[in-house]
């Protein structure tokens, strides 16, 4: 990636590196870029939503809101998010208003109760692992590191997670028990999934008959493009192929409609939708039905998820191209960096030289400039090259965010042109 300099002209772009440093931190900057969240203008979007049911008690099957029961959640609103997550609507099922946690309880579930096609609980076998595609997603690794699952990284390709290496893994180690995948606008990089990479998913062997794809479809519907990225639908794969339990499904309404307060989704074959159905009666007498059928009346069907994104993706645009514009001004042809362009999803990926990441990030705190943890991206906060770092640019102002991305490039050059002098 580095660009070799002559000795006096690495001198002098290192003397304006550091002086253009001071003067960042001389402007008492207070930005905050660490994580995906929506911005006040985004939640606007979906004001309407805090103001439904509006008196209504009764869903469209006569389902009492207001009452006990309906695990599965809303038969109206599983049908606008079928067509969305690639589930058939009885094989979908609609929570309270985290995907993660919907995540957290399958793991909790497959550790003490036996999933479809297991011989044993998985708390029972001497050891658990998980597949992770780097650079990926911290709060996947942070549930494997909390239930003491052993992660094995698997680098990510421009068309998903390297196969061969998820083939060999799989059919050679019964205890490798999952992989996370983030399919489509994959957070960190903006990958999708090719149709190749699915089927090979869907179709390869396992020595773990319980071997499961937590298939985590969090942008399905964040498209940044004239043009949406449409990926192959691993739960139909999934059946074709023999392997009809093989994929969890999961999505949410946290960056459509209202973060805090939106709507899970879990989707899987009928066997596994009964598993969780039947663990999930034991903590909860239903989910928050009022919340669903506010999503319902607000959102209405698939076209009217489209029609809301495009709302969306009309304020997330121009701060993505913001990011590329500042990117490529301030570090095209020095070497020092490189950086997706997404078609979709919340974040950018920056990669910067071997052994730059964590100084980098410290060197952008010093400036009053919040960045991700480098090493978030990788299975125990550890990046073997200390060299990605994870831009989120929805959630500040375009005039915050041109300042913190601007700053972001001073503290690249500083510590690229401070590693080359050594």
């Amino acid at each position: 990636m580095t660009t070799e300099l002559s000795p006096d002209t690495l001198a002098g772009r290192l003397e304006r590196a550091r002086q253009d440093y001071r003067d960042l931190v001389g402007l008492g900057l207070s930005l905050d870029l660490t994580r995906g969240k929506p911005s006040p203008e985004q939640l606007d979007l979906s004001e309407e939503v805090l103001s439904l049911p509006a008196g209504r008690h009764t869903s469209a099957d006569g389902t009492d809101i207001r009452n006990y029961g309906g695990l599965q959640g809303l038969p109206e609103l599983r049908e606008i998010f079928a067509e969305v997550l690639q589930v058939p609507v009885g094989q979908l099922l609609a929570g309270g208003n985290s995907s993660l946690e919907l995540m957290h309880d399958c793991l909790v579930h497959a550790l003490l109760s036996v999933v479809p096609g297991a011989a044993s609980r998985w708390v029972d076998q001497e050891r658990i692992a998980f597949l992770c595609p780097v650079p990926g997603y911290d709060r996947h690794f942070a549930l494997c590191e909390r239930f003491g699952i052993d992660m094995i990284p698997v680098p990510m390709t421009a068309e998903g997670p390297d196969m061969e290496t998820v083939e060999r893994l799989v059919a050679e180690d019964p205890a490798v028990k999952g992989i996370w995948c983030v399919p489509k606008y994959s957070n960190p990089d903006g990958v999708c999934y090719s149709d190749a990479t699915v089927a090979r998913l869907a179709s390869m062997s396992t020595a773990a008959p319980d071997f499961r794809i937590f298939w985590d479809n969090a942008y399905a519907a964040h498209h940044l493009t004239d043009e949406p990225v449409e990926i192959a639908d691993l739960l139909a794969a999934c059946a074709e192929a023999g392997n009809p339990d093989r994929v969890f499904v999961f999505g949410s309404t946290s960056k459509i409609t209202t973060a805090g307060a939106g709507v899970a989704f879990f989707g899987s074959s009928p066997a596994n939708v009964q598993w969780l159905l039947g663990n999930n009666a034991q903590r909860s007498i239903g989910p928050d039905k009022v919340n669903q059928l506010r999503h319902a009346l607000f959102l209405r069907d698939a076209d009217g998820v489209r029609a809301h994104m495009e709302r969306q993706r009309a304020l997330l645009r121009p701060k993505f191209d913001t990011v590329a514009r500042i990117l490529d001004a301030e570090l095209g042809g020095t070497g020092l960096a490189a950086w997706t362009s997404p078609e979709g999803g919340y974040f950018v990926t920056l990669e910067v030289p071997d052994g730059c990441a964590e100084e980098v990030v410290r060197c952008a705190a010093g400036a009053g400039i919040a960045l991700t943890p480098a090493g978030a991206t990788h299975p125990y906060g550890d990046d073997p090259r200390d060299a990605v770092i994870r831009i989120a640019p929805s959630y500040p102002s375009l005039a915050e965010l041109e300042q913190a991305i601007v700053g972001l490039t001073v503290c690249v050059r500083l510590v690229g042109y401070e590693q080359q002098a050594r």
